[in-house]
């Protein structure tokens, strides 16, 4: 029986275009814990190999991809030449779909609880319209004191009515991350961050990245936060830093946001 493999997530790196298929690459992470006696398993990073003419149903894009969270299908191969395949496992897909965004499907779920209440409401608005009609019909004979009282009522609206106190905007304070390098702004999973190709296909210097591994056994931290781009999480400086921390398995980095131009 062929190997059948589900994948579920965002795609980690940019979208990549041949002759007739298209390529990404995902990653998952194992269950957090393991039968005891046994290892804790690590994410496996995949490349995903789609036909071109299944992923243009999707209405994917290039940037659309790295967003969107998708289900894939297929099965495992390790026929692919290894430059096309940055990660540890080739799959070749057979089905691939977007899964709903979680806000989306709040949001239609709510529409449609409001919709059986408005419907209820209408009957209840036009009894509302025919005893205002009979209370004005009633009030007609004693219409002049009815005016007198309904001026007295816009004088005392008109005094109590003040103008708004504008409230004063508290500025939230930055959190203090102690036992962490200088500059750190926040400690991300580090699951969470995303490396593109272009840092995958270099190897940093060993005996740097040993200093950096040396220093993190001895202090229990990184030297300096990661440069991760804000919203995306996309790293944008300090591979060898990651390459470390992936090494004596952190389970949060430290890192300093850069604001997408």
């Amino acid at each position: 029986m062929p190997h059948k493999i589900t994948l579920t997530g965002s795609a980690t790196g940019p979208l990549r275009e041949y002759d007739r298929y298209v390529a990404f690459d995902m990653r998952e992470k194992g269950s957090p814990s393991a039968p005891k006696g046994l290892k804790k398993s690590t994410f496996i990073s995949y490349t995903v190999f789609v036909a071109k003419k299944a992923f243009n149903k999707t209405g994917l894009t290039k940037k659309s991809i790295m967003h969107e969270k998708i289900l894939i299908q297929g099965e495992p191969t390790l026929d692919i030449p290894i430059d096309e395949c940055p990660g540890e496992v080739g799959v070749i897909c057979f089905q691939i779909t977007v899964l709903p965004n979680k806000n989306d499907k709040e949001k239609n779920d709510s529409d449609a609880k409001k919709e059986p209440k408005q419907e209820a409401s209408g009957p209840s608005e036009a009894q509302k319209k025919t005893e205002s009609t009979k209370q004005e019909e009633a009030q007609e004979p004693v219409s002049q004191p009815v005016a007198k009282e309904e001026k007295k009522a816009e004088t005392v609206q008109t005094e109590v009515k003040e103008p708004p106190v504008q409230e004063k905007k508290v500025e939230p304070q930055n959190k203090q991350i102690t036992n962490q390098p200088k500059g750190t702004q926040d400690l991300l999973n580090f699951d969470e961050i995303i490396v593109l190709e272009e840092f995958l296909k270099t190897r940093p210097n060993p005996e740097k990245t040993q200093k950096v591994i040396d220093f993190v056994k001895r202090t229990g931290r990184l030297d300096e936060p990661l440069t991760i781009e804000k919203g995306s999480n996309v790293l944008k400086d300090g591979y060898r830093r990651y390459v470390v921390a992936k090494t004596v398995k952190m389970d949060k980095v430290p890192v300093v946001y850069e604001y997408q131009k």
